[in-house]
Formats: structure tokens, C-alpha cells, sequence
């Protein structure tokens, strides 16, 4: 099977009229295309650096600007809600406020007569009056 592509010894082949394609590609407009690619791309490259150098040495020369309202928005809060600085410390705060409020005595609103008492207090006295409760109506439906 091996000796199926190979030419037979009685009959010699005749490779003078084999040549290749010359029609399908054209070395040489392959080679100016791909030298023109190269000479467009160093000339980009090269506008490209220039004019990195003219912005960085333009901003050098006008110097640092800073925004015109910079100087007035130092002392000013930003909007809410902000961020915490110490959000343990500030929950710690929140829950002794919380603690103090439902463990004292305090005026909820004095015009009304409305005061605030201890929860253990409350709940002596709940205790002690029981909860008020409706009446028991004698028509069930």
C-alpha cells in the first residue's frame, strides 16, 4: 500500500512542467502593505508621545488647580446619612441612652401630664390593677 504514491521505476516522472501558483498571491504587495503598517504605526506612536509631552508639560506649567469651591466646603458637613467613625462606640452610646430612658423617671410631655416610668415599675403595677378587659356581651352570633 506504501508503494502506491511512490513513482513506479519503469515509468519516470516528468516534474519540468510543475511550477507553482503565481497568480494567487503577490509577494511583493504583501511586503509593501506590511512595510506601510509598520511606518503608519511608528508614526502614531510617535504623535502619540508628543503629545503626552505637550499636555504633561502644559499642566506642569498652568500647576495644580483645585475646585473653586474647595476652600468653602472644608467646615461643611456632608449630607445624612454619614458614615460613623466609631460605630461600636456609638452603638455602645445608643444602647446606654436606651438603658437610662427605660430604667428612669421622665417627663414624655409635661404640657399633657405625660410621664415615663421603669419597665419594672410598670409591670408592678400592671400586676398589682391587672389589664382592663371588655365586658362580656350576652348576644353571641
Amino acid at each position: 500500500m506504501a508503494d502506491a504514491h511512490l513513482p513506479h521505476p519503469a515509468h519516470p516522472r516528468d516534474d519540468s512542467g510543475v511550477h507553482h501558483e503565481t497568480t494567487d498571491v503577490n509577494i511583493g504587495g504583501v511586503l509593501l502593505f506590511a512595510a506601510g503598517l509598520f511606518v503608519v504605526a511608528v508614526i502614531v506612536h510617535l504623535l502619540v508621545w508628543v503629545l503626552f509631552g505637550y499636555l504633561s508639560g502644559r499642566e506642569t506649567r498652568l500647576g495644580a488647580r483645585e475646585h473653586p469651591l474647595a476652600p468653602t466646603r472644608e467646615t461643611q458637613l456632608p449630607p445624612e446619612p454619614r458614615l460613623q467613625i466609631n460605630p461600636r462606640e456609638d452603638l455602645r452610646d445608643l444602647r446606654a441612652h436606651e438603658d437610662e430612658v427605660l430604667t428612669s423617671y421622665g417627663w414624655v410631655d409635661k404640657n399633657t401630664g405625660v410621664v415615663r416610668i421603669p419597665i419594672e415599675e410598670a409591670m408592678k403595677i400592671v400586676v398589682r390593677k391587672g389589664l382592663p378587659a371588655r365586658e362580656p356581651t350576652s348576644d353571641r352570633r
